[in-house]
């Protein structure tokens, strides 16, 4: 990733660093965009799961271990291996290669990134797309986990009003406004951050350098030494 001050920079792989994959076996590309989109075009050699309609209406343990081991099954069914390096992707980087990434790290895999501008920044590269689909070997994907990856919401609730704690709310305006609910309720956790997703990104749907995001989430009231609670 080309330098431009962030802790963990190797979490975002730039077009060139992945063309120059496209040939490693022990890379998986994965395009979590919509099935009618990966149809289209897609990243030659890149799998297909779409993560975005896989989600879970209870953090609840048994319902939690459920939802892992479903997360693990279909990244083995996809051919991602424990030891492979995973690359998601969408048209930006957008909810859905971060929903991926997040997945992956959660169930303690260590080697996930993703594709920064996405799709997008892969095309204005120069770089090709087909419409063949690779047929996935399945694979074996560990189902272990990194609790400090989640939080859920017993420990959200007991820890509101802490100094050290903060909910950060990354839905849109009408989400946290509660002019539209996606839950069973609408609105917001009581004294959660409002920073919409979109607003990590800049113009070309890639992440924003990293002075200007400590800009943004430090005015907002999100400061590196908190637990931030993403949501």
């Amino acid at each position: 990733m080309d330098d431009r001050g962030y802790a963990n920079p190797d979490l975002l792989m730039t077009p060139r660093q992945l063309h120059d994959r496209l040939h490693d076996e022990s890379t998986c590309i994965v395009d979590v965009r919509p099935t009618h989109e990966y149809v289209s075009g897609h990243i030659p050699g890149a799998l297909h799961l779409d993560l975005y309609g896989i989600s879970l209406n209870n953090t609840g343990a048994e319902a939690l271990e459920g939802f892992t081991w479903t997360m693990a099954y279909l990244m083995g069914s996809r051919g991602v291996s424990s030891d492979a390096t995973v690359v998601f992707y969408e048209n930006d980087s957008g909810m859905r290669a971060a929903r991926g990434f997040w997945i992956c790290e959660y169930l303690d895999h260590s080697d996930a990134h993703v594709l920064d501008g996405g799709l997008h920044a892969w095309t204005a590269a120069g770089y090709g797309t087909t419409v063949d689909v690779p047929i996935p070997d399945q694979a074996a994907f560990e189902m272990a986990t990194d609790a400090k990856r989640h939080i859920g919401y017993e420990e959200i609730r007991d820890s509101l009003g802490k100094a050290d704690f903060v909910p950060l709310d990354t839905r849109s305006d009408d989400e946290y406004y509660g002019r539209v609910a996606r839950s069973a309720r609408g609105g917001a956790i009581p004294d959660a951050v409002h920073v919409e997703y979109l607003d990590n990104l800049d113009e070309t749907g890639a992440f924003k350098p990293a002075a200007e995001l400590r800009e943004m989430y430090e005015r907002a009231g999100v400061m590196p030494e908190q637990t931030v609670a993403c949501y």
